[in-house]
This record gives structure tokens, C-alpha cells and sequence, in this order.
């Protein structure tokens, strides 16, 4: 509509010029001087009515296309004044100019929320231009792992630290890679890994770095916490009872030796006191080796086993033990001639542990039963299942169960899940455990 009445208005202008241009020539072929001169006259209001009227309206576009030139969206244009076809014209830019401020505003909130949440992540990351070197962003956990000021330009690391310069920016490491660097006169380890993009016709280097040392240290130093919590719990449970008791054995001998008349030892509690001391003294003992076990498992001796010779060998063993029991106990491949590159003979603990514990949580129950099943996953993983119908595992202590030396079991060390869960991490592999109060629990063995 807008369109459609600034060309009639153009069509009609033109069309007056036409006239008053054939009027001209009337008068001059009639010899009319007066109307002649009134011809002139028109011809040159009209003429330049016309020139103003399409003048005006390319200088509005002018305005509007140089304002888009220097990405100057502010322009307001005014919508009540001037020719209605101008002002919707106006109305028009103004539209235009609402729809890429919005536009701006929400790529300026986004680029803000974004600069935000890589400034808060311990991780640092660099994005620089690969042929200029200017840093296009980074953020501060990049300069601090590096131990540099805030930098514009990567040759600005370059001339101070060549040799950093080298391994970070100059090499590529198109997986994650591990890499030790120089700073503050000591090395550390980082995690880095780097990728390269386009943006139009410059190339760009994106680089993700992480200080693994701090990572390492951290854990590190909370394992040895629980560890040590757990051991001096263990040791203050032998050890406090074991004193207390020579304490007074100690003080009956003392008293026998002062005033042998007035106090006479009883040697059958002397011998009792002992003998608690050396069964509490072999129990410390006992907790020190199960401990040397956790850290027995380093390496493994690989084979390749098939399942069912695997299954065979456990039930052989176990089998027995079950029947005297009245525990019923399955065995069942889902999928045929499965193999496995594992070290058997730990796999055979792991099954072994995981049975003997389900004996334990079913053992109650009035038809008890355990299933071993072995089955292959749509995505390649073999999977070891042991089920029972038992007591089930209890919510709270869940996420213990793994833990070294924690048991519920009044009888038991606590290291038989740990060892389970170290010799399959040393196989690449994991244990899962699915449990109900009540109604049973699985572990899975996942190759």
C-alpha cells in the first residue's frame, strides 16, 4: 500500500509535466505569449515539485541505509509528520531499527551470561586469532594456571615465555593431553586440549586448559582423609580396650608384688586378661593385612576365558557350601560363547565375594535363591549379574557400601566390596549395584 500510493502520486506528477509540456507547445504553435509564459511557468513548479517529491524520499533512504552503514540503530525517525506515504515509510525504518536493537540486546545478554559462566568455571579457556595472535577471549582461570597478566595479544607470551608459548599455543593437541609446563620456577601438570574454527575468513584457536596437579592433590589428600579416619577408628577399637586391660592386669601384678599377703593374683584372670590382650592384638594384625590386600591388586595377568568355563569353575566351588544350606543357586548364559580378556582368577574373587553375600542376605528368607547371569548389551558391554531375594541394602548406607573397612556385618572385614571395585576398575570395567528392602539386590559386572 505504501508502495502503490507513492506511484500514483509519481504517475500523476509526471502526467501534469506531460500536459503542461504539450500546453507549451500549443501556445507556442498558436502564438499565445501570455499563455506561453503561464506554460513556463507550470512546467518549471511542477517540474520541480516533482524533482522535491522523489529528492525527498531518496534522502530519507539515504539517512536510513547510513545509519545501517554505521550500525547506528538509535536513529528515530518521526511518525507524524510529512507526506502519509513518507511518515509510513518512517513508521517503516523505525520498525527495522526496534527489531535489531531487540536483537543486539539479546545477543549482548547472552554474550554477557556466557562471559559470566566461563569466568565462574576453574577451567581456563583462550580463543585467539591464528594468524594475528589477537585474543578474541579468555578467561581468568587461563591466566592464572599460566601465571600471566591479562594479555591482548599471544605474542605478548611469546617474547616473555617462548617455551610456554611453544607447548600451549603453537602445538596442537587435537585430543585431551597431558602436559607438563613450567611456572613459578616449578612444574605442574595440565590437561589440555585444543580445536580450530572459521568465522568468515579469519581462523581461530580455541584452547581448553586445566591445572590436573590441584585436582590430583584434592583427591589425593580426601582419600588419605577417610582412610585415616577409618584406620584410626580401627585401631583406637583395638587399641583402647587392650590398655585399659594392661592397665589393669598391670595394677593386680603391682599390688601382688607390694602386699603379697593382702592381694594375691588370680592367675586364672591373669591368663583370661592375656588372652583377651593376644586375641585383640592378633585382630590389629588381622585389620593391617586386609588393609595390605586392598593394595595388593596392581597388575593382572589377562587370559581369554569363555563365560561358561568361568561359571563352571564357581559353581564346582560353591556349589557344595549352598547345598548344605538349602540355597538354590542358578546359572545362566543369555548369550552364547561369550568371552572375556580378564584375569580370571580375580574375577573368580569378585563372583565369589558377591555370592558369599548374597548367601548372607538371603539366607533367612523361606525359599532362598541366587542367580548368576552372564548377557551381552545392545552396545557390545558384557554384563556379569549376580542376583538374590534377600534382605535387600538399606538406603542410608548405599553409598557406603564401597567405602574400605565399612561392613554391617558384625563378622565381617569391610574390604570384600572395595576389592571387588578395584580389581574391575583395573579391568576397565565397573560394578553397579541395584538394591529394594526387602525384596533382593543385583551386582553387575560391567566389561
Amino acid at each position: 500500500m505504501n508502495y502503490n500510493g507513492y506511484f500514483l502520486r509519481l504517475v500523476f506528477r509526471i502526467v501534469m509535466l506531460v500536459t503542461s509540456i504539450l500546453g507549451l507547445i500549443y501556445t507556442i504553435y498558436i502564438e499565445k505569449p501570455a499563455y506561453i509564459a503561464v506554460a513556463v511557468i507550470a512546467i518549471l513548479y511542477i517540474g520541480y515539485s516533482t524533482y522535491m517529491f522523489t529528492k525527498r524520499r531518496f534522502t530519507v533512504m539515504d539517512d536510513f541505509f547510513e545509519a545501517v552503514k554505521y550500525r547506528d540503530f538509535s536513529r528515530w525517525f518521526p511518525e507524524d509528520r510529512g507526506p502519509k506515504d513518507i511518515r509510513r515509510l518512517y513508521t517503516g525504518f523505525n520498525d527495522i531499527n526496534r527489531t535489531i536493537k531487540d536483537i543486539n540486546s539479546k545477543n549482548e545478554a547472552q554474550y554477557v551470561y556466557l562471559q559470566k559462566i566461563l569466568e565462574m568455571v576453574d577451567i581456563g579457556i583462550i580463543a585467539f586469532n591464528i594468524e594475528t595472535g589477537d585474543v578474541l577471549w579468555s578467561n581468568d582461570s587461563f591466566r592464572e594456571t599460566l601465571d600471566m597478566p591479562a594479555f591482548k595479544n599471544v605474542r605478548f607470551v611469546e617474547r616473555r615465555k617462548p617455551e610456554l608459548y611453544d607447548v600451549v599455543f603453537d602445538s596442537f593437541h587435537r585430543e585431551p593431553d597431558s602436559i607438563t609446563i613450567a611456572v613459578q620456577n616449578e612444574k605442574i601438570k595440565v590437561l589440555i586440549s585444543d580445536t580450530v574454527f572459521q568465522v568468515k575468513d579469519d581462523s581461530f584457536k580455541l584452547i581448553v586448559l586445566q591445572n590436573i596437579d590441584d585436582t590430583l592433590n584434592k583427591n589425593e589428600s580426601e582419600a588419605w582423609k577417610k582412610l585415616l579416619s577409618v584406620m584410626t577408628h580401627e585401631i583406637m577399637n583395638s587399641i583402647a580396650p587392650i590398655s585399659s586391660l594392661a592397665d589393669t592386669l598391670q595394677t593386680h601384678l603391682q599390688l601382688a608384688l607390694d602386699q603379697p599377703k593382702t592381694h594375691q593374683i588370680d592367675l586364672v584372670d591373669l591368663n583370661a586378661g592375656i588372652k583377651t590382650i593376644k586375641n585383640r592384638s592378633e585382630g590389629l594384625l588381622k585389620f593391617a593385612k586386609t588393609y595390605r590386600s586392598l593394595s595388593k591388586v596392581t597388575h593382572l595377568n589377562l587370559e581369554k576365558k569363555r563365560v561358561s568355563e568361568l561359571f563352571e569353575t564357581i559353581q564346582l566351588l560353591m556349589q557344595p557350601s549352598l547345598d548344605v544350606k538349602n540355597i538354590k543357586i542358578d546359572f545362566s548364559i543369555k548369550t552364547p560363547k561369550l568371552e572375556l580378556d580378564i584375569d580370571s582368577h580375580l574375577i573368580e574373587q569378585v563372583l565369589i565375594n558377591l555370592i558369599l553375600n548374597a548367601v548372607d542376605a538371603c539366607k533367612q528368607k523361606d525359599s532362598p535363591q541366587i542367580k548368576v547371569i552372564a548377557e551381552q548389551t545392545p552396545n557390545r558391554n558384557i554384563v556379569l549379574k549376580v542376583y538374590d531375594n534377600g534382605t535387600g541394602i538399606p538406603a542410608d548406607i548405599m553409598e557406603s557400601i564401597f567405602i574400605p573397612f565399612f561392613t554391617s556385618k558384625t563378622t565381617g572385614s569391610g574390604i570384600g566390596l572395595s576389592l571387588c571395585k578395584q580389581i574391575m576398575l583395573l579391568h576397565k570395567g565397573k560394578i553397579i549395584v541395584n538394591s529394594k528392602e526387602g525384596e533382593g539386590t543385583v551386582f553387575s559386572l560391567v566389561f
